[in-house]
């Protein structure tokens, strides 16, 4: 944040930007680039001239139900995409090619040929390519990897999480491809590390065209698991991963209204000989941390980040090759579901 307002206070000219799509979180990027110091919100287009109503009054910019008045318009350096999944790459591609910088919300696309293409188009342009993972801007997640990597948690042995919801329902794409990237990519995130195996089971139990409810295991080096369970169709909304460590365990709850960290100084790990044929374990239970944390809103974090790395060439911390990585384990772990949860290793998708 504080690199884009400076760069305004220097006298430089905002970054046009367009946003494509106004539907369910569209109107929050919106908000975003139109609120932040050195973005200018030129334009929103949808196909739906009525959505077009509500981001004319709010923010005051062009709007229009044609992608390529966005792609012919020089004073557009960027795009923002918030349409769904499968359009991701046809829309990108055409910016990149107009030499427009890109911001992807997830996933990146469909296909892992597709995404390296774009990765492809805006090195060979020098342009910014960037995925909109958001929780890796998140204090949080970021919190639970700078522990994870001073080594406050011990031995890491497992990891889950819970992303489930009764409500928005998709028939275009399964519950996989829509809610689990962010689990994916938290749990890539916080262990630095990309999985070398996956397993992943579902339930058609609406339509019986896409998975509403799905159950996925990532195998990380080092013999570290992660289990996901992702849904739309579920009693309450919970969005919370815990780590286990050897000296520590972390839960982490986005739904909390406070504490959304809790750091448990408990763990368990062997110790000594073996005897008679027994290993011993030491088990120990102390007090429950909840750190403070400067919870700023990740997707102004993340709006942030994409402007000051338009400004300053830098690469983003999400970028195409990191879309890339949550890419290869969405297209590796659909493998698994449509062989009824067959281990699938990475690059065998």
């Amino acid at each position: 944040m504080a690199a884009v307002n400076a760069s305004s206070e220097a006298g430089l000219a905002p970054v046009g930007i367009a946003l494509v799509g106004y539907g369910y979180w569209g109107p929050n990027l919106a908000r975003n680039f139109h609120s932040l110091a050195g973005s200018d919100l030129r334009y929103v287009v949808d196909s739906n001239a009525q959505a077009l109503a509500a981001p004319q009054r709010l923010f005051g910019c062009a709007t229009s139900t044609d992608y390529a008045d966005v792609l012919a318009d020089p004073a557009v350096a960027a795009v923002a995409i918030a349409t769904p999944a499968r359009t991701h790459f046809t829309l990108a591609a055409a910016a990149l090619r107009a030499g427009k910088h890109v911001l992807v919300e997830k996933p990146l696309t469909m296909d892992v040929g597709e995404a390296q293409v774009l990765i492809d188009l805006a090195a060979e342009r020098n342009l910014t390519l960037m995925v909109g993972h958001v929780f890796e801007y998140n204090p949080a997640v970021r919190y639970i990897r700078a522990a994870i990597e001073a080594g406050e948690l011990g031995d890491i042995y497992y990891l889950y999480s819970r992303r489930v919801n009764l409500g928005r329902v998709q028939s275009d794409i399964n519950a996989l491809w829509s809610i689990a990237p962010h689990d994916i990519s938290i749990a890539l995130y916080v262990l630095n590390a990309l999985p070398e195996a996956v397993r992943c089971q579902g339930s058609r139990c609406l339509n019986g065209q896409v998975e509403d409810v799905i159950f996925l295991t990532l195998y990380f080096p080092g013999n570290i698991i992660c289990h996901i369970h992702a849904s739309w169709l579920d009693p309450s909304k919970t969005r919370e991963m815990t780590v286990v460590g050897s000296r520590k365990m972390i839960v982490y709850d986005d739904v909390s209204t406070e504490g959304k960290v809790r750091v448990y100084d408990k763990g368990a790990f062997r110790k000594g000989d073996v005897t008679y044929g027994d290993f011993q374990y030491k088990l120990h239970s102390g007090d429950i941390l909840i750190p403070r944390l400067d919870m700023r809103e990740p997707l102004q974090e993340e709006c942030a980040h994409f402007l000051e790395c338009i400004r300053s060439g830098q690469r983003p911390l999400t970028d195409g090759e990191n879309g890339l990585r949550v890419l290869q384990v969405l297209a590796a772990s659909q493998q698994s579901l449509e062989s009824d949860g067959a281990k699938v290793a990475l690059g065998a998708a």
